[in-house]
């Protein structure tokens, strides 16, 4: 049987948890290893941290290591997912995405091994539970049958993606309506798409406001990180009409046991195909 290795890739090397540690404290790792075939399980990063990707894979050929299995944490399809994780991994030709790669120092290694892609987040359906937890949770501060309560989403966006991203996003906020029992729902995006500004965010809570009682605004964010959960979406709650109506917190999707679980789940389904698919 060939040898596999899951590599979980995360974007912010300072703030997102490893993969011992991004099931809430379980050691995914050791869930991995125990899979049949599975030799080594490392973290790389995408951006300007080591190790990356690139060190990883090498490190992977060094060892011998005949298929890697690259795990992407994040929310939703988006031009990491499909064009430049794949394109670190030595699986394209693009002149351009490469010369952008090299133009942000960002290595591409093309790895003797086999590269498998297991799909994002999204995929997985746990990102509806772990919203409903953590909204829930705020909630709880104030809950009350009689209060009327709206749901602010606040998300990375993509520029390339973004029919895809708006449908996602919507969803997410009607399975929230449900869950939640919320009378009303928007999102906003933080990211690179609308230069990182504040402003989306606080229009999205003060045109909730006008609407309801009481706001949750929730970081659909896989990882923490204080440029955006603190100086983005916390100083946009502070900077809305009613900041007291205003219910936040500055959390991420990771850390959640459910992450971890899907980790294992989805490389155990991926590896079995992959060998029955050999045999």
């Amino acid at each position: 049987m060939s040898t596999y290795i899951a590599v979980v890739l995360v974007i912010y090397r300072r703030h997102m948890p490893t993969s011992a540690t991004l099931g809430g404290g379980r050691w995914v790792a050791d869930d991995l290893l125990a899979i049949p075939g599975v030799a080594q399980v490392r973290t790389a990063y995408m951006e300007y941290s080591e190790p990356s990707i690139a060190t990883q894979l090498k490190a992977f050929d060094a060892d011998g290591i005949t298929d890697v299995l690259v795990i992407p944490l994040l929310l939703t399809v988006s031009d990491h997912s499909l064009d430049d994780i794949p394109a670190i991994c030595g699986q394209s030709h693009d002149p351009k995405l490469l010369a952008q790669l090299a133009s942000e120092n960002i290595e591409v290694y093309h790895p003797k091994a086999d590269i498998q892609f297991s799909p994002t987040l999204d995929f997985s359906g746990l990102v509806r539970a772990n919203l409903a937890r953590r909204a829930d949770k705020l909630l709880g501060k104030r809950a009350s049958d009689d209060t009327r309560t709206g749901l602010v989403l606040v998300g990375y966006g993509s520029a390339e993606f973004d029919d895809e991203w708006t449908a996602f996003f919507e969803e997410t906020r009607r399975h929230a309506e449900e869950d939640l029992g919320v009378v009303a729902s928007t999102h906003a995006w933080c990211g690179h798409l609308v230069d990182y500004s504040r402003k989306p965010t606080v229009d999205a809570i003060n045109k909730m406001l006008e609407q309801t009682d009481q706001v949750v605004v929730v970081p659909q964010l896989v990882s923490y990180d204080p440029m955006f959960q603190e100086r983005i979406v916390g100083r946009a709650t502070k900077e809305s009409a009613d900041p007291s109506r205003v219910l936040y917190s500055a959390d991420a999707i990771l850390p959640d046991p459910e992450v971890g679980n899907w980790v294992v789940r989805i490389s155990n389904e991926l590896l079995n195909a992959q060998e029955k698919q050999a045999s």
